[in-house]
């Protein structure tokens, strides 16, 4: 049976789930395993190409000042053209570049995915619930496959219970309220060593006015450069559009030396003015959902009365909208 476009569903309260709303946004996402792309942008690429397990330590600039040498926890080092850190909000490429590490948002996130081999009978929908600080979400990945998610504002007595999957599975179902018994049977249904719980950074947004996030030939993408809360599901997507945006920017820098020959100053200047423009590109696309994702999470998420009347009241659809919108982005063609 085909996996149609979805129905987004979201329920304006988990307290009253009946006042859902139900939007069709024909062919607005698409879900795919992070593994299954991973492998697939990896299977054209010659033998070694990719070397796994490998831990950046240290940064250092050859003598000439065109190649960056990497230092690896293994003692390998790397000399490279290009550097580009795609290595997460504890990025050793981002602090190289002067970055601060991402700031914690106050909220954390609870993730599980569970498997029934008889299908899980939800519809093609994802099922988005709010209520007094707490955020929660249903996804069907395929038939038999579904994801959740709960992000919730730990009290200090609170913070412990990650140190617990128990007692974590425990509170995560005493926060859900009147959710749907079919929504909450995904949680009671998933085994508590697949429970995954951390703490939500973001990247501040002002550090991408008042820095610069390429140098020479080095940048960074994905959340190196624009960690956000999930409250958008942009993270990812985001990472994707750097990589096409990057591509291009590098192309014509990369494509006059085909055979990989160092030309020194002359290239190194097409890299860096490659580089620019893909950070000129990306600062404010990077802004904006930082900025939407951390505005759309505090309200969702809020404890305070007005806030959850308006939320429940009149924000609702505008929410899912801002969702959509935000989203529907062209970066362009790698050509």
């Amino acid at each position: 049976m085909p996996w149609e476009s979805p129905i987004l569903s979201a329920s304006a309260t988990i307290a009253s789930p009946e006042t859902s709303l139900s939007r069709r946004f024909p062919g607005s996402q698409l879900r795919i395993c992070s593994l299954r792309v991973t492998e697939a942008l990896a299977v054209d690429l010659p033998k070694d190409t990719i070397k796994y397990s490998s831990k950046l330590v240290s940064i250092e600039e050859e003598a000439a000042g065109f190649l960056k040498l990497l230092h690896l926890a293994d003692g390998t080092i790397l000399k490279t053209k290009v550097l580009i850190g795609c290595d997460g909000v504890n990025s050793v490429v981002a602090k190289w570049l002067g970055l601060k590490k991402p700031s914690l948002s106050g909220r954390n996130a609870t993730r599980g995915i569970v498997t029934y081999n008889d299908g899980h009978g939800f519809d093609n929908k994802f099922m988005w619930f709010f209520s007094k600080g707490l955020r929660f979400g249903v996804m069907p990945c395929n038939s038999n496959t579904v994801y959740w998610f709960a992000t919730w504002c730990p009290s200090k007595q609170e913070e412990e219970i990650e140190e617990n999957p128990t007692k974590l599975k425990e509170h995560i179902l005493s926060k859900l309220g009147k959710v749907p018994d079919q929504a909450r049977a995904v949680v009671e249904d998933t085994q508590v060593d697949a429970f995954v719980s951390l703490p939500l950074r973001y990247r501040r947004p002002w550090e991408l006015v008042c820095n610069n996030f390429s140098r020479g030939n080095v940048s960074i993408a994905g959340d190196a450069l624009h960690s956000m809360t999930p409250d958008l599901g942009q993270g990812g997507c985001s990472a994707l559009e750097d990589g096409v945006i990057l591509a291009r920017c590098l192309a014509e820098a990369m494509s006059r030396n085909p055979n990989g020959e160092v030309e020194d100053k002359e290239e190194y200047k097409r890299i860096e003015k490659g580089l620019e423009k893909y950070a000129k590109e990306r600062r404010w696309r990077s802004i904006k959902l930082i900025i939407a994702s951390y505005v759309v999470g505090s309200i969702q998420e809020s404890k305070g009365k007005v806030m959850n009347y308006l939320r429940d009241n009149i924000l609702a659809d505008s929410l899912v909208g801002v969702l959509m919108k935000i989203s529907d982005f062209d970066c362009g063609t790698l050509g």
